[in-house]
């Protein structure tokens, strides 16, 4: 099947650029602030596009809407600054809508797939399809960076253009390695200051050294390194480089970003099943105690993974506390009570629900102990709550941060 390949930049300046971008379920936004950090290894500036907003460096563009305007002008803003190097975080809205055919991009990056916004495509084959544009349209001699843990990466390989170079990454943790992979990580360690991973020796390896280091906490943010370590290695950033800015790179705002130390209190933005899972996971690992998680669903998206993300929770968890997302104009009643069945199917985990979040919150705190984690998952950077058709102020962190004395 031929398709129609992007050749010629939407403005003259934009052929300088470098742009990598990152789709996948989970891990774009992390990713891409990763990738950018690779980019800037060098001592060079780079721009980074992501769900939190627009960054030349570490300088928030907040003027700029989320829009295919806002998008030319933080590069238009970036090019005039000398940065040439850009890290794009790719919906599957956007993708859907042809992202990819109005920019050139020169590599793109795939993180994982699990079912998510099928309200927003319609069916899960055009979820898939929708992420596959990212890749279907890169150019002759550019880069795919696929996982090698994640079966849908196969179904992708199938449909890239065979001229289209193939970069494999692996992590442990995602499961068995399905397809040989240039960059994998032998182990992966985590502690409450970051993630660390030892290296399977291989030529790409080589050039990262032996080890790389993020200052993320979780296993899943080492995969995410990964990932971004061989996107930058694609555009051809110096691999000492890549490894250098990669530890530089600060936690990303609301993704196991740990707010409180004792007991360990982190915000996260899982609101997947797949998500979840490693979240919790994650919080098992640094746990001394009991894993306390403080999570609900977004209303009118997706109904079918409720079940499967409190399933998740109540597997691994010791106490799940069910509480209100962003219900919008769904019932909260009834989104909690899908919830809640999972959470008992899971078989571990103590069980409450409080639809106040704000209260929720504080008792998951007010039950922590010395030793114990505590995660308050599903709006991670968000400062708004949508109820019904409104939006109120409402931030996790914030919350945590009163309810333990501005500690």
């Amino acid at each position: 099947m031929h398709t129609e390949r992007p050749t010629t930049p939407p403005f003259g300046w934009a052929a300088d650029f470098t742009t990598v971008g990152t789709t996948g379920t989970n891990g774009k936004t992390s990713t891409t602030f990763l990738l950018a950090h690779a980019m800037r290894g060098t001592g060079a500036s780079a721009l980074a596009i992501t769900t939190l907003g627009y960054f030349i460096d570490d300088e928030l563009q907040s003027d700029l809407a989320r829009s295919l305007a806002g998008f030319h002008e933080a590069f238009r803003r970036a090019h005039a600054r000398g940065v040439r190097h850009a890290a794009v975080e790719c919906t599957s809205k956007a993708l859907a809508e042809g992202y990819a055919k109005r920019w050139r991009f020169d590599t793109g990056v795939f993180t994982n797939l699990s079912p998510d916004h099928l309200a927003t495509h319609g069916s899960w084959e055009h979820y898939l399809a929708a992420k596959a544009q990212l890749f279907v349209h890169l150019g002759p001699g550019r880069t795919a960076v696929l996982n090698a843990a994640d079966p849908h990466a196969l179904l992708l390989d199938r449909a890239i253009p065979t001229d289209v170079q193939r970069l494999w990454f692996c992590a442990p943790g995602r499961g068995p390695r399905l397809h040989d992979a240039e960059l994998e990580a032998e182990s992966v360690a985590i502690d409450v200051d970051g993630t660390r991973m030892r290296l399977r020796p291989s030529p790409v390896a080589e050039r990262l050294g032996t080890e790389l280091r993020v200052r993320m906490v979780g296993e899943v943010f080492g995969e995410n390194a990964l990932a971004a370590a061989a996107g930058a290695l694609a555009t051809g950033i110096p691999g000492d480089a890549v490894a250098r800015g990669l530890a530089a790179c600060p936690p990303v705002p609301g993704r196991f970003e740990v707010v409180h130390r004792d007991p360990i209190v982190a915000i996260d933005y899982a609101h997947s099943p797949d998500a979840l899972a490693r979240t919790c996971d994650t919080a098992r690992t640094l746990a001394h105690g009991r894993v306390i998680v403080v999570f609900g669903a977004g209303g009118e998206s997706t109904p079918e993974k409720r079940r499967p993300m409190g399933l998740e929770v109540g597997a691994r968890a010791d106490l799940a506390v069910v509480t209100n997302d962003n219900p919008r104009r769904e019932d909260p009643q009834a989104i909690a009570a899908a919830i809640a069945d999972g959470v008992r199917e899971g078989g571990r985990a103590d069980l409450r629900t409080l639809l106040d979040r704000a209260a929720a919150i504080e008792l998951a705190l007010a039950e922590a102990k010395a030793g114990d984690v505590v995660v308050v998952a599903g709006k991670g950077h968000e400062n708004g709550q949508i109820i019904g058709g409104e939006t109120l102020p409402f931030c996790d962190a914030d919350v945590v941060r009163r309810a333990l004395g501005g500690a």
